[in-house]
């Protein structure tokens, strides 16, 4: 027990390096990065939504950086085959198979505009993200670990993309959306991005500390009311059950999954342990409530035609 509050003191202060060193070279993006860092510490995915041009794979490859994780990043185009990101046989030359791994073998896997891909190709990954394993000619190949797959996409273009489907979604523990930054961040990220100014980051945690770190996250005490509150929360999304409101049933078609209600304790419990806490409580839930169930609750047409966005819908939950 003392063990483990000395290493969540010791955490607190590792998060503040983070948050410094990272901020080294993004700007105006924290609650993105508290996010992101608090997805690695889950040992789950994320899926960063934005713009084009919001330094989205910027952020990945500084936090994987600054996390000291070996990096790979992979452009989704609609002609990536499976085999293209996990690797594949070929004959060497005494005549042997020989297996060649592909770029999903690093710590940390960049999937840019992961929509861009065929479903086939989605699917390969699906099972790399579930198994942090990938099947290649009838065997199996363990991934490194930690193992976290960081996808972009693109909300505005439409056009020649594949939508992720529900159970593709449902892997990624998060989805973060990001904004425009404000004005000052904006001159800043300017002013450098058009000089001769490079950021020089340090590296603050190892691959076996992270590790250790998604050990403590799980040995987090929790009171039961408040993962009953989260509990409650995810059934509340869903419109045939005995939570839902009046709002949710004229407006959601789908509600989430008991994933949820997993990353939910988990999310809460390392939003906790962040800023000093030793446990969760209902607010550490709701910190994290909204990127956990953005991607995992269906509006009908109706919410739309009124202007309701899930985010509000959700946040109404609370």
């Amino acid at each position: 027990m003392n063990s483990d509050v000395a290493q969540v003191d010791q955490l607190k202060i590792k998060y503040a390096e983070l948050q410094q060193e990272i901020g080294k070279a993004i700007y105006g993006q924290e609650e993105v990065v508290n996010a992101v860092i608090t997805s690695v510490l889950c040992n789950g995915h994320c899926l960063l939504v934005g713009v084009p041009g919001l330094a989205k794979t910027l952020l990945v490859q500084t936090i994987s950086k600054v996390l000291d994780l070996s990096f790979s990043r992979i452009q989704f185009t609609p002609d990536l085959m499976p085999s293209d990101i996990t690797g594949n046989e070929i004959l060497d030359e005494q005549k042997q198979f020989k297996f060649i791994p592909g770029p999903l073998f690093s710590n940390l896997v960049l999937a840019d505009e992961i929509n861009r891909t065929p479903p086939k190709t989605q699917a390969a990954l699906l099972e790399a993200m579930q198994e942090r394993k990938v099947t290649v000619a009838g065997k199996s190949y363990s991934l490194p670990s930690p193992f976290f797959v960081l996808a972009t996409q693109n909300p505005i273009e439409q056009e020649g993309t594949y939508p992720l489907p529900e159970a593709q979604l449902d892997r990624f523990m998060m989805n973060i959306s990001l904004d425009y930054p404000q004005f000052q961040d904006e001159v800043r990220v300017v002013r450098d991005t058009t000089s001769n100014h490079k950021a020089e980051l340090k590296n603050i945690l190892s691959a076996q500390e992270i590790l250790e770190y998604q050990e403590l996250v799980r040995r987090v005490p929790i009171n039961d009311s408040v993962l009953e509150y989260a509990v409650k929360l995810v059934h509340k999304t869903r419109p045939n059950g005995e939570f839902a409101n009046e709002k949710v049933k004229k407006y959601v078609s789908w509600g989430a999954g008991p994933r949820a209600s997993q990353y939910l304790v988990l999310g809460a419990k390392c939003h906790a342990i962040l800023h000093g806490k030793y446990s969760p409580d209902i607010e550490d839930v709701q910190a994290v409530a909204v990127n956990i169930l953005r991607h995992r609750v269906v509006i009908n047409y109706k919410a739309e035609s009124e202007g309701l966005t899930i985010d509000q819908i959700i946040k109404e939950l609370f």
